[in-house]
């Protein structure tokens, strides 16, 4: 899969940095080791943080500048680790969803970056484009429903968007039959090193909860 950074998020965000972890896996519904390091993380948030304080952290912030930047209000649609963290820090358990799906929260509550998880057999062509929402642009967010991306940052392959900070499409959706997954974590601080990690800790979970041999990964700008 290639991938493309527009003109675009350049011109808003131009040290973004991008991590795709490319992987052959096996869901499952649940895994109660996956759950245990998750409500430990929360744990941990909880102790270190506040629903205040959660804006701060580099990566939650710095997707929220690119949103003000694209003319998007971060308080209304609220990038997915903002919105992660401060159900935890609420003292609300998060959505469970399926491995694949659980392991993706995880990684993106752990390291505060808005991360994207897909059915890669589910793209259409070979190329993801990141871009910025256009008014009218369809897009339909996982049990969302109709959702307005127009100044959302968002990946186009295509046939059109898959996928948002805020919420991916429920047409390259992550279902128990997945067997090919993508995930795309953005790094709008531009912290590579942190990228990086990032997507070494989502092989590790892959490798541990998904009879995974965790697959590959690259960095993009």
């Amino acid at each position: 899969m290639k991938i493309i950074v527009s003109e675009e998020i350049e011109s808003v965000c131009p040290g973004f940095v991008g991590g795709c972890v490319d992987a052959m896996v096996k869901n499952s519904p649940y895994c109660e080791p996956l759950w245990q390091e998750i409500n430990a993380m929360g744990e941990k948030f909880r102790k270190e943080l506040t629903t205040t304080t959660v804006k701060e952290l580099p990566g939650i912030a710095a997707t929220r500048r690119v949103y003000k930047a694209c003319g998007k209000d971060p308080s209304r649609y609220r990038p997915a680790s903002e919105a992660l963290i401060r159900r935890q820090l609420q003292g609300k358990e998060l959505y469970q969803i399926d491995t694949l799906v659980d392991l993706i929260n995880l990684a993106s509550i752990a390291f505060g970056y808005s991360i994207g998880g897909f059915d890669a057999d589910k793209f259409e062509g070979d190329t993801l484009t990141l871009g910025v929402g256009r008014e009218g642009e369809p897009y339909e967010g996982i049990h969302r429903g109709l959702i307005n991306i127009a100044g959302l940052p968002v990946y186009r392959d295509a046939k059109g968007g898959v996928g948002t900070p805020t919420s991916d499409n429920e047409r390259t959706k992550i279902t128990l039959d997945t067997t090919h997954l993508v995930v795309l974590i953005n790094g709008y601080d531009g912290d590579e090193d942190r990228v990086r990690a990032n997507a070494e800790f989502i092989q590790d979970l892959l490798r541990k909860y998904c009879q995974s041999d965790g697959g590959s990964y690259l960095l993009y700008r």
